[in-house]
């Protein structure tokens, strides 16, 4: 249902719909503040306006938080399934924020192979998302032995309170780089202190005359970035509410 709350192209239809069906009654005011919308619209449905917002999400991430903490816990955070998986192997399932998030944790714990590697998230599904990240972690030769998996929790805010008092207040947290803002808020409102790693980044800087085009990418970019920006608001207003708390050490 997000999807197309936070699709320009929902609203975009949705106002195409209202003009055309009360153009003849609006004041002329109304319509060129209806045109003006229409081509607000319009400018986010392209990848000017969708790395523009995308950009701003993956520069919110404190320059402190960049850091390197060798031989402490790894989190990494799952991205959702595309639909139910048949088996903890159903590798299909995962959404390609899922495959990218674990591929820079993977490769992260392999540059310090003694840290423990925790996935996190569950899911609405019985097999939980972090059952079939961890089975892939194992097959990219992560022993069971440093694996750990999470799968109570279906947000980020809910992964970061079920890991609260399991893991040192110091651990490091790999997400993408458009997720990381509101993934850091949880945690620290969560009493964790993470360095951060992003597994990728969305952002691609300005190119040919197509970066001034609308494209179907550029919309799911755009909305992608609204719905971190609106995950954001939602958890500044639970941390508000939140009292202080302190991770284990």
């Amino acid at each position: 249902m997000y999807q197309l709350l936070l699709s320009p192209m929902t609203w975009g239809l949705l106002l195409a719909a209202l003009l055309w069906l009360t153009w003849s009654r609006l004041w002329v005011p109304m319509r060129a503040l209806g045109v003006v919308l229409m081509f607000a619209v319009l400018v986010l449905c392209t990848p000017l306006a969708a790395n523009l917002l995308i950009g701003d999400l993956e520069s919110r991430i404190p320059a402190t938080a960049h850091c390197v903490a060798p031989g402490t816990p790894i989190v990494v955070l799952a991205g959702g399934l595309d639909g139910e998986p048949r088996a903890n192997d159903d590798y299909a399932a995962l959404t390609q924020a899922s495959w990218r998030r674990l591929h820079g944790a993977v490769e992260l714990w392999r540059s310090d192979p003694g840290s423990p590697l925790v996935i996190a998230g569950g899911g609405p599904f019985q097999i939980k998302e972090a059952t079939v990240m961890g089975r892939l972690a194992r097959d990219w030769g992560v022993p069971e032995s440093a694996l750990r998996t999470e799968v109570a929790s279906t947000t980020t805010w809910e992964s970061a309170f079920a890991l609260r008092g399991t893991l040192p207040a110091r651990m490091r947290l790999v997400s993408s780089a458009a997720h990381l803002p509101r993934a850091l808020l949880s945690f620290r409102s969560a009493g964790f202190d993470p360095c951060v790693h992003a597994s990728d980044s969305d952002y691609v800087p300005m190119g040919s005359v197509g970066y001034f085009l609308p494209q179907v990418s550029a919309v799911e970019k755009t909305q992608t970035a609204l719905y971190e920006l609106a995950g954001m608001i939602n958890y500044r207003m639970r941390a508000g509410k939140q009292a202080p708390t302190t991770a284990s050490r």
